[in-house]
Formats: structure tokens, sequence, C-alpha cells
């Protein structure tokens, strides 16, 4: 099973002790935004280039694959040394020229749903990757917009079964950027994982309250330490 944990966005050198904290509580991979789109201009938008020394920091400490977002070509350039799975964010999912130069890269590609794509739409998009000669997709399910306010997105279950069914490629679950909300994350995980998702991604923090991004839907390493004790029971 993949477990992809890590924080939001990369804020310091404490991030490779983080690294090293999960990986003994059982992530496989490690997730750390470098370059991060957001919603303001005038937000903590990720420390860009001065972040790679903590990514290749934490690789060298865990020996595990870090997984961080590319928004363009540029940026995949930037990343290529210090990343082994690109990450394409849902703003981008229906953006078809990006797709294809994540198509053309040799790493693997975790290709989360758009937060407007229907099913049909989200498996058509991941075919601009595929297309272009890159086999290593990796599909994510993450929440898509609607009317419910209480939660940062609505996490579609369905999709999950759903594309285990229209396709070959794996599928993981988000519920942090589902659900928007700590204490709801390891619930709908693990409803994910019934469904048959064949992994998760986590955001987790050392200090939820204090992150620069998204502190709220952020797991501290306790909570992290229960999402992996009740993953395994579905990893048999």
């Amino acid at each position: 099973m993949m477990i992809i944990a890590g924080p939001c966005s990369i804020e310091g050198p404490e991030f490779i002790n983080l690294a090293i904290q999960l990986k003994k509580l059982g992530a496989t991979h490690i997730r750390g935004g470098v370059f991060k789109p957001r919603s303001s201009p005038f937000r903590f938008s990720g420390l860009g280039k001065e972040a790679l020394p903590y990514l290749h920091a934490a690789h060298e400490a865990t020996g595990l694959p870090m997984v961080v977002e590319a928004m363009s070509a540029e940026q995949m350039d930037i990343l290529y040394d210090y990343v082994d799975v690109f990450q394409v964010g849902a703003r981008n999912a229906t953006s078809t020229e990006l797709l294809k130069e994540f198509g053309r890269q040799d790493k693997p590609v975790l290709y989360k749903r758009g937060m407007g794509q229907t099913i049909e739409e989200f498996l058509m998009g991941a075919d601009f990757i595929l297309n272009e000669g890159n086999q290593n997709v990796i599909l994510c399910e993450r929440g898509i917009r609607t009317f419910e306010p209480y939660t940062r997105n609505t996490f579609d279950l369905s999709c999950i079964a759903a594309a285990k069914g229209l396709s070959k490629l794996p599928i993981v679950a988000d519920p942090s950027h589902a659900t928007g909300r700590r204490e709801l994350v390891l619930p709908v995980a693990f409803g994910a994982l019934a469904a048959g998702a064949d992994g998760l991604i986590v955001e987790v923090h050392q200090n939820p309250d204090v992150a620069l991004t998204d502190g709220a839907q952020s797991l501290d390493l306790p909570m992290f330490e229960k999402l992996m004790i009740g993953a395994r029971l579905y990893d048999q």
C-alpha cells in the first residue's frame, strides 16, 4: 500500500526530521511542497529553490521517494534531480499542454482529479499523460467542489470504485484536501481504502496549528500513527 505523507509546504530544515519520523511510522513516500499554488498572491507560496536542499537531505536520511508538485515545464526542470514522483495538482488537471509535458517525463506522475472534473474527464486527462509515452501514472481522488461549505471539497467515494473498474491505473485518495478538517481525515481515508483505494496521500505537520499552509487539514504525528494502524487492516 502506498502511503504518501508530509507537510503541505516545506518550511525549513524541520522537514528532514519530520520525514524521518514519518518513515518510522510507516510512510512509503514523502510529500512536500516547493512551489505552491495559492488562491491569493499574498499567501505563502513555498520556499521555491530554497527548499531543494531540505528535499535532498530528507531523501538521503530516509531513502524514501519524494513526491512534489510541479506547475510548469520550468519547475519540472528545477525539481528533476530532487523528485522521484511528479504531482499534477487539481488546478492543473485540465491543462492539456502541461499534461503532455508530464507525459514526456521519465518519472512517475501522481495525477489529481480537478475540482470540477467528472470521472470520465478525470480518466481522459490521464490519457494525455499516457499518450505521450509515460505509463507510470497514479490517479488521485481529492474531492470535487459542490454546494457543501462545511468541508473543503466533497469526497467522491464512487470515483475510487469506478476508476478501478474503468482503468488499470492505480488510484490513491487524498482525504486531507477532500475534507479540509483534520478530524475527518481518518474516517474518509478508511472509507476510501474500503472502496478499493491503492493508497493514501495525507498532509502531516509536526505542529499543524502553526503550519504556514493547510494547517487545519494536517495531521500531527500521533494522528498519523493512528491512521497507519487503521490502514494496515486494509492491507491484507
